[in-house]
């Protein structure tokens, strides 16, 4: 055999092995959807498990600032990548939930496509996917973070960057995480104390938090504002309760927690719901 045929019969099992096109998905089956790998394929999701964004207390700024650059990319105008990060149960989820609903009540077109961290070496394709679109998208990973040995921020640096495609127009990513810069900080630390080069050893993951242009911090709730949380959930979902009775149990309630969120108080919440009998369907 000839060295072309050779060349020809390799290049043809190659060709044989590549994975078909993915298909156009259909963006008008739903408003979210959640990116699958193996084989790639978006899932439209019917019902998006959500709060309304009106029962988001003690967030306002990060709240009214998420909502303008959301609104400013649903409308084809520029807006950024954004980074939601602090404590934990203090709603950094469920506001980028609640911001896409608003949008949508607003009357704009948008899509939310949800992306497992673990699938983030997939997201070139996901763009490719999305790019030709006339539609705009939101993608969304929660629970951000990255450890030592972990390589999948630099496939993250293709939706905040772009590559030498540059980031679709069409498309933004909002991401969660309980750290700023998307690292523990003990590794940060050891990483500076081993290294040949202690500020270039971590320049490349800490500078992966610096791409996104909007930081919105959140930090754990006074008591105040736990309170005042629970009341909106009672009141939003008919649940009588007299304001002493509420103080009382809620209180008992995150102290056996050990924590006070807002997250523990729709815990709180869902355990009156259940003891008054009040169903929290939407």
């Amino acid at each position: 055999m000839t060295e072309g045929a050779t060349l020809r019969r390799i290049a043809e099992a190659l060709e044989r092995l590549r994975p078909a096109p993915g298909k156009a998905p259909d963006f008008t089956a739903a408003d979210a959807f959640v990116w699958h790998v193996g084989p790639d394929r978006l899932e439209p999701v019917a019902r998006v498990n959500r709060v309304d964004l009106g029962l988001l207390v003690g967030i306002n700024r990060s709240r009214d600032t998420l909502l303008d650059n959301t609104l400013q990319f649903a409308r084809g105008l520029p807006a950024n990548n954004a980074l939601l990060w602090g404590a934990r149960g203090m709603g950094k989820s469920s506001l980028v939930k609640a911001i896409h609903a608003e949008v949508l009540n607003r009357g704009e077109r948008l899509k939310i496509v949800e992306v497992q961290r673990e699938d983030l070496p997939s997201i070139g394709r996901l763009l490719s996917l999305l790019r030709g679109s006339a539609e705009r998208f939101l993608l969304f990973c929660d629970d951000l973070s990255f450890s030592h040995d972990d390589q999948h921020y630099k496939s993250l640096k293709a939706v905040l960057d772009g590559g030498i495609e540059g980031r679709p127009d069409n498309v933004v990513f909002y991401a969660t995480s309980n750290r700023r810069h998307l690292m523990p900080r003990d590794m940060i630390e050891n990483e500076r104390g081993s290294a040949i080069n202690p500020s270039e050893a971590v320049e490349e993951k800490v500078s992966l938090s610096d791409r996104f242009g909007l930081w919105l911090g959140f930090h754990p709730c006074d008591q105040d504002e736990y309170l005042a949380m629970i009341r909106g959930y009672c009141d939003a979902y008919g649940v009588q309760i007299d304001d002493d009775t509420l103080r009382a149990e809620a209180i008992e309630w995150q102290a056996t927690r050990g924590a006070r969120s807002g997250r523990v108080a729709w815990q709180y919440f869902t355990d009156l719901a259940g003891r008054r009998g009040v169903t929290l369907n939407a």
